[in-house]
């Protein structure tokens, strides 16, 4: 089978693609015909060693996949062969990633795929998905009715953030640094959306929100804890998902005054258990289309390696040049 994968970490240029056999899935695994990858930083982070997680070289890289099951290990009863499924939180410690024509996965991490969503779509949507799910119900505890912020919402988990947001019946402020990006939010379902580009965003949600937001969803690499308390409500939240160096200032005073509460969370810890919720939702809601994919860029999984260029420079560089999730297709 063809694969794109790794002999040792590094830049982009160590990605290979080229032959390896295709896996046998052992007792609790399925066998999936992938059709579809998405990238994720998280992806870049593992390839170039900056986040050290066991690797069996060669490595195939990825997270995301949708395809279909072509076989069943002896343990798994309630999956048949040419079910459609998707999935997330491969490649990740000590599993093998999804970048491939074939990939064994565990029956834990499989999701089902209804019949009417696009394999690109179901991608896409994957990992930031569960992680905008994870974020806003099982740390933030978004309820109907409440006001959030949300920083970066054109980006690849913040466009998950707002239409879920949107869905539960939250009011939905979010930010963007283009005029493009203003209206892709908008797109989105936003209530209101800030150009942070012409306009300073804590002015900006004080006059929009003037009791407070709820709860605020930091997407940067470098949080501003002074802004962001000053615009959170009494007993405001606050997640981090982001800015795995930073070390910026904090108001200790104005915070624990306020009774605010501060989460972070990284979606490759949470359990199959924890993502199995997430993973109804979310094919819920791509069936109903009442979640939509941000797509950016769709490459042949050949070009992983010019994907992983374009993520880098989105992400590390800030090249703004990227509007969506990168998409392969197998």
């Amino acid at each position: 089978m063809k694969a794109a994968f790794i002999r040792s970490t590094g830049l982009p240029e160590v990605i290979e693609f080229g032959d390896l056999p295709v896996p046998t899935p052992t007792f609790s695994e399925v066998l999936v015909r992938v059709e579809a990858v998405a990238v994720n930083p998280i992806d870049t982070y593992v390839r170039s060693g900056v986040v050290a997680m066991p690797l069996r070289m060669p490595f195939v890289i990825g997270c995301d996949m949708a395809g279909v099951v072509e076989a069943v290990g002896e343990g798994v009863h309630d999956l048949s062969v040419g079910t459609r499924v998707w999935a997330s939180n491969q490649g990740l410690l000590g599993r093998q990633g999804t970048f491939a024509e074939h990939i064994a996965v565990d029956r834990d991490w499989l999701h089902i795929l209804p019949d009417n969503v696009d394999a690109k779509d179901a991608a896409a949507c994957a990992l930031v998905g569960i992680t905008a799910h994870l974020g806003l119900f099982s740390h933030g505890h978004l309820r109907h009715g409440e006001t959030i912020l949300v920083i970066g919402g054109s980006g690849g988990v913040g466009s998950m953030v707002v239409q879920m947001a949107k869905a539960t019946g939250a009011r939905v402020i979010a930010t963007a640094g283009s005029d493009e990006k203003v209206e892709v939010c908008r797109r989105l379902g936003a209530d209101e959306v800030i150009a942070h580009h012409r306009q300073p965003i804590g002015e900006s949600v004080k006059a929009l929100a003037p009791y407070g937001i709820d709860l605020f969803w930091e997407t940067r690499r470098e949080p501003d804890f002074d802004m962001t308390v000053s615009v959170l409500a009494e007993r405001g939240r606050m997640i981090l998902m982001a800015g795995r160096d930073a070390r910026p200032a904090f108001p200790v005073g104005p915070f624990y005054v306020k009774e605010c509460s501060l989460h972070g969370f990284v979606m490759f810890k949470a359990t199959p258990e924890e993502t199995r919720a997430a993973g109804i939702d979310i094919s819920g809601w791509l069936a109903d289309g009442v979640l939509k994919s941000n797509i950016g860029e769709v490459l042949p999984l050949s070009q992983a390696a010019k994907a992983h260029q374009l993520q880098e420079a989105a992400t590390v560089q800030g090249s703004g040049k990227l509007h969506g999730k990168i998409v392969l297709t197998v």
